[in-house]
């Protein structure tokens, strides 16, 4: 798919790994939806897409809320008058061990911990890409879903939630390949390594050479090579129903 004048939705577009992608699918001429929780944030891409040409429309919603997705999809669609792509990127963690024992006390992983990670990581995914998908066969628009899993969905201690959730992503991107192809749509997904963002920027130093050390190509990942990836997925039409690793070599 050619990326020029496509409509692309991203969910977590204001921040992060969402805007280098959003500024990266602006500047090959893509029509953007960018949907987040932050207004301040989303308000600062959109600018930065605008200025390499693009139009850009900002969404508030959450994307674990059933309805705010089937609004903000229909909203987009009506007011571009077609979707071609969905990058589900939105996610969080909230981190921590299954138990922690220290001083013969038992603290364990909440149920509130867990759920909210399966919540927007997982069931978000789901929430987006059906009602894109539907979107996409009721205005006969074929188009490309492509969501982020992440190398975690092998199992990364500290996230069971996390890892829960990426695998599940990494599942689902096979299924609906299979079960959407036949509308023209295909699904594919991208699973980074550790990527230079705000969250490891704010980790202790030696933390983040302990980290790099660990990576074949001794460096974290830059949020422009998982926006060039995403770019390549959305234009190879013959990749669908695979995970793109995007890691330095490093398998966890």
């Amino acid at each position: 798919m050619q990326l020029q004048d496509k409509v692309i939705i991203i969910t977590g577009g204001g921040q992060g790994l969402g805007r280098a992608m959003a500024e990266h699918l602006a500047a090959r001429g893509a029509r953007l939806a960018l949907v987040d929780l932050n207004q301040e944030r989303l308000d600062e891409a959109v600018a930065a897409c605008m200025a390499a040409g693009s139009e850009v429309r900002a969404y508030l919603c959450n994307v674990a809320q059933e309805d705010q997705v089937v609004d903000m999809v229909t909203r987009v669609a009506d007011d571009f008058g077609a979707i071609h792509g969905l990058v589900n990127n939105a996610g969080i963690l909230r981190d921590g061990l299954l138990l922690k024992v220290r001083d013969g006390e038992i603290s364990k992983l909440s149920l509130a911990q867990w759920q909210s990670v399966i919540d927007v990581n997982l069931t978000g995914v789901f929430l987006c890409t059906r009602e894109v998908a539907a979107k996409m066969v009721e205005r006969k628009n074929e188009g490309v879903i492509v969501n982020i899993s992440s190398i975690s969905r092998a199992g990364n201690i500290g996230q069971t939630n996390y890892s829960a959730a990426k695998a599940g992503v990494a599942a689902a991107t096979v299924v609906w390949a299979r079960e959407l192809a036949r509308y023209g749509i295909r699904v594919a997904g991208v699973a980074p390594g550790f990527i230079e963002t705000e969250m490891t920027a704010s980790m202790k130093p030696e933390a983040l050479e302990k980290m790099t050390a660990g990576i074949p190509l001794k460096r974290m990942g830059r949020p422009q090579e998982i926006a060039h990836s995403v770019a390549y997925l959305f234009e190879n039409d013959y990749y669908t129903g695979r995970i793109l690793e995007l890691d330095g070599g490093l398998r966890v």
